[in-house]
């Protein structure tokens, strides 16, 4: 780390304007459009008053900010994706995004790839909530009138999503250690009418994965359906730092119905860019229909004949592909590296708050989240505690998140007062690759912060 004031990257532009002349070679075959030329001191007086307005962020790029799931993009994303929108491509019908849509299908692949499926349908989405809405439509277009069963730590999307299918939704209890509780599941299923189960691989408050090999059993004796909401936990199949338990549940993943990953967390792209996967391409039959001029162009695959979004940005595929011809999806590679540091990061300040005696901590995380809570005589007053951690490390530019959490989660004192059934804790998210040298920075400024406080 250096002593020197903070920069945003910039050297990189040049890399840009020289790939844009490469790009302007390829046209330069057409006529004079005759366009009319911008104002660029309009522009220039307008973009420093745009630049004026981003000051009011968090900074979400920098080690300091450890708390909700903001990752910089990688420059060769930004750079990519800056380079398409020159060309500003569409990736429904090919007539609209050629090239993109032909990078969008190999990165998809790629990833595919990652849970070992070399035969698959998927493609690219705004996000992880169109992209689970996806694989449940096609849950309920198979299972029609069966219910969708999630635990209690699952997105909260699943449960709008299924509102908006129409699907009856119902939550499963989870263990003390944030994963969907298997007894549970299983004298639920015992009921009947369940059609399709939702297994976490990473909860976005704690990290915990779903126990995936046991969900797989219940699966062959149930018959149910399996869907993987990995949208940000389903990378780090890639590490090989991940503890035994967690590490079975990736070595499964590539068994279950459909899975959703998100590469704009961990997959280093801006946002919105998220991947649906499922596993029989035959499901494309549930979205066959007619367009009276978008596909004609091509006798191949359009992209628009299997997603439920028209209009997409071919922009985002350009990135994913490019970060993934720098950084290739490879276990033992540089991208792999890179979340075994964030989760050698997490590890890292988990064990220094195990150790103190100021905190409460939960089991030791999954991937790359970490969650405590300041001990106090009862619940209530730990919760008002972590609130003014939370504000008092703030104003010293480290950037924490709050969280509404069970109390069975956390590892309480006998002694302690249980006048709430959940606590209000601490969390972060150490998802950037430089966390792993921050961590030191990050507990001083929490020691401070716990120091001034309690």
């Amino acid at each position: 780390m250096s002593d020197s004031s903070f920069h945003l990257e910039k050297d990189s532009l040049r890399l840009l304007a020289t790939a844009l002349e490469r790009l302007d070679v390829g046209f330069n075959s057409l006529p004079p459009s005759g366009e009319s030329r911008a104002n660029l001191q309009e522009i220039e007086n307008v973009l420093r008053k745009v630049a004026e307005r981003l000051h009011d962020n968090f900074p979400y790029f920098h080690p300091l900010y450890a708390g909700q799931m903001l990752k910089p993009p990688h420059t060769v994303a930004r750079l990519a994706y800056a380079l398409a929108m020159w060309i500003n491509p569409n990736n429904h019908a090919l007539d609209g995004g050629r090239a993109s849509s032909a990078m969008e299908k190999e990165a998809v692949a790629e990833i595919a790839g990652v849970f070992g499926w070399q035969t698959h349908l998927g493609h690219l989405v705004s996000g992880g909530t169109m992209a689970n809405l996806e694989a449940l439509w096609v849950a309920g277009e198979l299972h029609p009138g069966a219910k969708v069963v999630a635990s209690e730590q699952a997105h909260y999307t699943h449960q709008r999503i299924s509102k908006v299918l129409k699907l009856d939704f119902e939550s499963i209890p989870c263990d003390r250690k944030a994963r969907m509780d298997v007894p549970a599941l299983d004298a639920r299923l015992q009921r009947g009418d369940v059609g399709t189960v939702v297994a976490t691989v990473g909860t976005t408050a704690t990290g915990a994965i779903d126990p995936l090999p046991q969900l797989l059993a219940l699966r062959e004796r149930y018959g149910f359906r399996l869907h993987a909401d990995a949208a940000y936990g389903g990378y780090f199949g890639l590490v090989e730092n991940l503890a035994e338990e967690s590490r079975r549940a990736f070595d499964h993943l590539g068994e279950v119905d459909s899975i959703v990953i998100d590469p704009h967390k961990h997959g280093l792209q801006p946002y919105g860019c998220g991947c649906v996967l499922l596993h029989d391409p035959s499901v494309g039959r549930f979205y066959k229909h007619d367009s009276p001029y978008t596909y004609f162009t091509s006798g191949d695959l359009h992209l628009g004949e299997i997603s439920l979004e028209c209009s997409r940005p071919g922009a985002s595929a350009v990135a994913l592909w490019a970060t993934q011809k720098l950084l290739p999806l490879a276990r033992g590679g540089e991208f792999a590296r890179m979340l075994s540091d964030s989760r050698a990061a997490a590890l890292a300040l988990y064990q220094k708050l195990r150790a103190d005696a100021r905190f409460m901590t939960t089991s030791p995380p999954e991937l790359d989240i970490v969650v405590w809570a300041p001990r106090a005589a009862r619940v209530s007053e730990a919760s008002q505690l972590s609130r003014r951690i939370f504000a008092e490390a703030a104003r010293h530019d480290l950037h924490l998140a709050l969280a509404e959490l069970p109390t069975k989660f956390f590892d309480l004192p006998a002694a302690m007062d249980r006048d709430r059934e959940t606590i209000t804790c601490l969390r972060s998210v150490l998802m950037k690759p430089e966390h792993r040298a921050w961590v030191d920075r990050i507990w001083e400024i929490l020691d401070a912060a716990t120091n001034a406080t309690v």
